[in-house]
């Protein structure tokens, strides 16, 4: 069984019943979320022994958030407990023309002022086969900068594949210092997961003739963006997923894999869409399944992207679905008749 090891911050998610906007009502939904976590969640439902690692409080509502993996059956023994607060974000879901909103409340939460010594990543990285984060995680300071690069340079160590999703966040840092921190990480990287704007913001790397808030979607320019990333870094393949965004409810959605020779495009899904975040996530997790598994490049992408159609319809950031589920919808079921 292969061993994938993630790294980030798990965040509580409130949010409003339904499509209800903040304090429409008095009623907020108490969840758990965040880049990596939910990664971490898809595998260890796909099979695979899945290890997650972050800071978090030793009270009640850290344990929670451990509880919340230990559910799904991630390894949560590499958790380091410390700290004061556990980071909050706040969702209310956009529909038909009103997007979604989120605010974040997680300043000095407890992997934000988490240090290098806190994590033993020789320990962590034993018997793995495969390591991943995103950009959400040096976003949060200098220091956890730091924590990524020791991460990577112990899984190179090792002989671990790296992943990244380059998921640029505008309310956590500058395009300029997102620039010069993933700049030194992407070094360490093979595969790179990215999307219509985090090459643009993150490197200037940008996909010509798209307009991404008008749904038009050009291959040709993709390619070139895939094929820039691959240059400047070395990466060994390149995951791009293109999302046409007609309304807050109703997106196409596909996906583009590279592989240093190849570029394969998925089949594209018309979404409508019960819960959006969490969607590339569930895009990455399903992208790391297919390739320890061996998959071809374009099997590979009609997994991760079917995997992600079906987060689209799924409450929460965890995308619940089984290896069965994904591989009948990107066989071509997506029919949605009732099973019985």
């Amino acid at each position: 069984m292969s061993k994938v090891v993630t790294f980030g911050e798990i965040m509580l998610r409130l949010a409003p019943n339904g499509y209800y906007r903040f304090f429409q009502n008095d009623q907020m939904q108490a969840t758990f979320g965040g880049g990596e976590a939910n990664v971490a969640v898809s595998l260890a439902n796909y099979g695979l022994d899945s290890v997650y690692v972050t800071k978090l409080p030793a009270h009640a509502i850290g344990q929670a958030a451990v509880d919340s993996l230990r559910y799904f059956g991630v390894d949560t023994s590499k958790i380091v407990r410390g700290g004061d607060r556990v980071g909050i974000y706040y969702l209310e879901k956009g529909a038909s023309q009103r997007g979604s909103v989120c605010i974040y409340d997680r300043a000095h939460s407890a992997i934000q002022e988490a240090s290098t010594s806190d994590f033993d990543w020789d320990a962590i990285f034993e018997g793995a086969d495969w390591f991943h984060f995103t950009g959400i995680t040096p976003a949060l300071g200098p220091n956890v900068v730091d924590i990524c690069r020791e991460a990577c340079k112990a899984a190179k160590a090792k002989g671990v594949k790296i992943s990244c999703d380059l998921n640029y966040r505008g309310k956590l840092w500058t395009r300029a210092q997102a620039r010069e921190a993933m700049t030194d990480l992407c070094q360490y990287v093979d595969v790179c997961i990215s999307n219509e704007e985090d090459a643009k913001d993150v490197f200037g790397i940008e996909a010509e003739s798209t307009d991404i808030y008008a749904g038009e979607i050009n291959h040709e320019g993709y390619k070139s963006v895939a094929k820039q990333l691959a240059e400047k870094f070395g990466f060994e393949k390149v995951a791009i997923t293109l999302r046409e965004s007609h309304s807050a409810s109703d997106n196409g959605w596909s996906a583009m894999l590279y592989d240093g020779e190849n570029y394969c495009f998925s089949k594209k899904y018309e979404l409508r869409i019960v819960d959006r975040v969490g969607g590339g996530d569930s895009f990455g997790g399903g992208l790391i399944y297919a390739l320890l598994n061996g998959k071809s490049t374009q099997d590979a992408i009609e997994f991760a992207v079917a995997a992600s159609a079906l987060k689209h319809t799924i409450e929460g950031d965890f995308n619940r679905v089984s290896v069965a589920e994904v591989e009948k919808l990107s066989g071509g079921d997506g029919s949605g008749r009732v099973q019985r």
